[in-house]
């Protein structure tokens, strides 16, 4: 597994994927289970891979 998130969008992606957990977790129950999805950009961010980033092509990790 090769890292292709770079270390900016690693900080974004970190950063926005608690911000949609706390969201879900904060709201009432109708949406609640939306902040799961926020599961996705937290740990793509914590392990800097994305696998739709694989399909694309695109690598945002300037040391690869």
């Amino acid at each position: 597994m090769t890292k292709n998130v770079g270390s900016i969008e690693r900080i974004i992606r970190i950063i926005a994927g608690l911000a949609i957990l706390a969201w879900g977790f904060l709201l009432s129950d109708p949406i609640n289970w939306w902040g799961a999805i926020g599961a996705v950009p937290l740990v793509t961010g914590l392990v800097s891979f994305c696998p739709l980033w694989t399909v694309f092509g695109i690598n945002t990790n300037k040391s690869a």
